[in-house]
């Protein structure tokens, strides 16, 4: 088996749809278009949970969020369960980080020989207050996450500068003593997720007068279905971002934090590039969730449409094909394999189960249009389990509670029309209830994130201190 060096670039709340090799009509991504150029763009990549700690437990773990059971943004990954990280330790290679890895804090063993810049949640405890959702608070009130929008520099665009000059630095450095072994880098940056700020030179690209308004709008007869707009009511962020040219502004600076990260990933690929590594190593760009924009009234993630749910997904490297856009469903618990398999590692009992599969293998077959990927949700501003399988076709959403959603991908991939309740579609939504169903309970896994998010509360003295405990916005980042 032949052995690769891996670097895994991630960015944070990156849109699936928000790139020029996606086909955004306006949205300037120079550096991850090239690298879509040279590899495979993966168009039906999913997250397994539209959060941000959820979905990195199962970057690391390889598995899904009811079998890791790292629920919401208060219960993170603390290194109990293997990760592919251990893999690599356990093999004697080098394996590192820079940035953000959003686990529970630096001095738990989560399989990285040295963390540099790392941000996980705050004081190891996070969003506790999130926690409480049995019963749902009515609401919360407004958060702070949209109260300041537009031109200026705050300390996540100063983070991601850090991130990038130290993983140039590290690609140097690590040629001065190269032993041949294969190595794995992660770098975590954190655009284009909130706090909304951006240096003006890059929101200039984006005046406002361009810039459409979200589609689906409530105000426009769209109508939310009642899972998410029980989510709206705990914390409505569209009436947070306010009237429409303050949303438009939203959506630029968004898009402009794209193009800031797009600059930092092409510095490091540049050095990459410039390198000994270069032809022997596999690079994997992707985020651990999408973002809504003000699609269906709504900001942030958290839902299970294709903005929360979709995450770019890109592969380069020397066995992968160039220039291919590959349609076969993958998922980031897919990363898992990819980095063993590519350093040259063979399938241990740890992970002998695990539900992934390589994206170098992925993107030398042929398109697999039903291979079904899954996502859940059990986190903040949710009354009940949430949860999406979809494959090339179909999209399908369960809700603990709530009526289920189907959406037709190859007619409606803006997922516009809910045809669970048409009549021709009933076998169909039967099909994927039981798919489901294969993969979990949705009713007894709801019952035990509950459990788990209780007995967390619990510990912190019940649910009215709970609810005063933990960020309310973005985590903190080291300052550099």
């Amino acid at each position: 088996m032949s052995s690769r060096n891996v670097i895994v670039l991630l960015s944070d709340e990156h849109n699936a749809d928000v790139m020029g090799c996606a086909g955004h009509p306006m949205v300037r991504t120079p550096n991850l278009d090239a690298l879509a150029k040279r590899g495979t763009r993966y168009t039906a990549a999913y997250t397994p949970s539209p959060i941000c700690v959820p979905a990195r437990a199962s970057i690391a773990t390889g598995r899904h969020v009811h079998e890791h059971r790292c629920w919401d943004n208060a219960i993170a990954y603390d290194g109990r369960s293997p990760s592919w990280g251990h893999r690599l330790q356990q093999a004697n290679m080098r394996v590192e980080s820079i940035g953000k890895l959003h686990y529970r804090k630096e001095e738990d063993l989560t399989g990285f020989d040295r963390q540099q810049l790392p941000v996980h949640i705050m004081d190891g405890i996070g969003q506790v207050f999130g926690s409480v959702r049995d019963p749902l608070p009515e609401s919360i009130g407004k958060m702070p996450l949209f109260d300041k929008i537009g031109a200026g520099e705050s300390s996540y665009n100063r983070f991601d500068r850090s991130v990038t000059e130290l993983a140039v630095q590290w690609l140097h450095d690590r040629e001065q003593v190269d032993d041949g072994r294969p190595w794995v880098l992660f770098v975590g940056l954190v655009a284009p997720h909130f706090p909304l700020i951006v240096p003006q030179a890059y929101l200039d690209l984006y005046p406002l007068d361009k810039i459409p308004m979200p589609r689906l709008s409530p105000k426009n007869g769209y109508v939310r279905h009642p899972w998410v707009e029980r989510q709206v009511r705990y914390s409505d962020h569209d009436a947070a971002v306010g009237p429409d040219e303050r949303k438009r502004l939203a959506i630029a600076t968004y898009y402009a934090l794209t193009t800031f990260m797009d600059e930092q990933i092409g510095k490091i690929v540049t050095a990459l590039d410039a390198s000994a590594f270069a032809s022997n190593t596999t690079i994997v760009y992707s985020s651990d969730h999408g973002d809504n924009i003000g699609v269906r009234g709504t900001w942030n993630k958290c839902l299970m449409y294709r903005e929360s749910t979709a995450v770019p997904m890109i592969l380069c490297g020397p066995d992968v094909p160039a220039d291919r856009v590959c349609g076969t469903p993958v998922s980031l618990v897919d990363l898992y394999p990819t980095i063993t398999d590519e350093v040259g590692l063979s399938r241990h009992a740890d992970d002998a189960d695990l539900p992934g599969k390589s994206l170098v293998k992925v993107a030398n077959e042929e398109m697999d249009a039903d291979r079904l990927v899954l996502s859940e949700y059990h986190a903040i501003g949710s009354d009940s389990a949430g949860y999406m399988i979809a494959d090339a076709r179909y999209k399908y959403h369960e809700y603990v509670g709530y009526p289920p959603e189907l959406f037709d991908l190859e007619n409606d991939p803006g997922e516009t029309v809910n045809l669970a309740d048409e009549p021709q579609c009933k076998a169909v939504v039967e099909c994927y209830a039981q798919e489901l169903r294969g993969m979990l309970d949705p009713v007894a896994t709801d019952a035990q994130a509950k459990r788990d998010q209780a007995a967390l509360v619990a510990s912190f003295g019940g649910r009215e201190k709970a609810l005063a405990m933990g960020t309310p916005g973005a985590s903190p980042v080291p300052a550099t």
